[in-house]
């Protein structure tokens, strides 16, 4: 039996998982594994290659060719892509957009989706995305929904592309998240969808300590129950 837990969180975008999720792991001294990150990661390349999304082969080589990191330090994490630090360049718009179309090929989800049970196979682990706690780790111990309304994840993603510098309009941002929550749930290969046993946290109008602390209290008891 594994002596640690595997927690997963999933949600649409914008709904703070990758901020929570890094939290949570420096908070119990998990590793975190940013699953959106890694499609990201394969679009930013799938851009930079020219390869057609649509083309499975070319997909399927590109990514068989991948290696991905996640590098922790005292003040943030980074995403290493290939030897190289891609934490930026994978948050664009543009990278945004195509990492819907990326996260719906077969290929993609598939070769994702393997390499994620290998990186959290052993426990000890935080993995954040659409689909880790139905497809990817249905036997995950603790299972997490994040949402907040449609507005306030447009505000957030709004805030944090002006913080880049970037020329952002807010109502087209909420539009962006509005039709990427579409995609993601439509989509034929791992949906977004809420896991059964999952806890739902509104995080709408509450503060990210305010949502940590709720989910440390959970894995709390999870934890107890899974030494039992």
């Amino acid at each position: 039996m594994r002596k640690e837990l595997i927690v997963a969180i999933d949600g649409p975008s914008g709904a703070g998982k990758s901020t929570l999720s890094k939290a949570l792991a420096r908070k119990i001294g998990y590793i975190n594994i940013d699953t959106g990150a890694m499609y990201r990661s394969v679009a930013l390349l799938a851009d930079r290659q020219r390869v057609n999304v649509a083309d499975e082969k070319a997909l399927r080589q590109l990514c068989s060719n991948l290696r991905i990191e996640f590098v922790r330090d005292a003040e943030q994490e980074r995403v290493i892509v290939n030897g190289e630090d891609v934490s930026m360049a994978i948050r664009t718009p543009e990278v945004s957009l195509l990492t819907t179309k990326v996260a719906a090929s077969r290929v993609v989800r598939e070769a994702m989706v393997d390499l994620q049970r290998r990186m959290g196979q052993s426990g000890g682990v935080v993995l954040e995305g659409r689909d880790i706690g139905t497809v990817v780790f249905p036997q995950a111990e603790v299972k997490f929904f994040l949402s907040a309304t449609v507005e306030e994840r447009g505000r957030r993603r709004y805030d944090e592309l002006l913080a880049r510098g970037m020329a952002v309009d807010l109502q087209q941002t909420i539009i962006e998240i509005k039709a990427r929550d579409a995609a993601d749930s439509a989509r034929e290969h791992g949906p977004l969808r809420r896991a059964d046993d999952a806890a739902d946290i509104d995080s709408t109008k509450l503060t990210i300590d305010e949502v940590l602390a709720e989910m440390l209290k959970i894995i709390a008891e999870r934890r107890q129950a899974f030494s039992e």
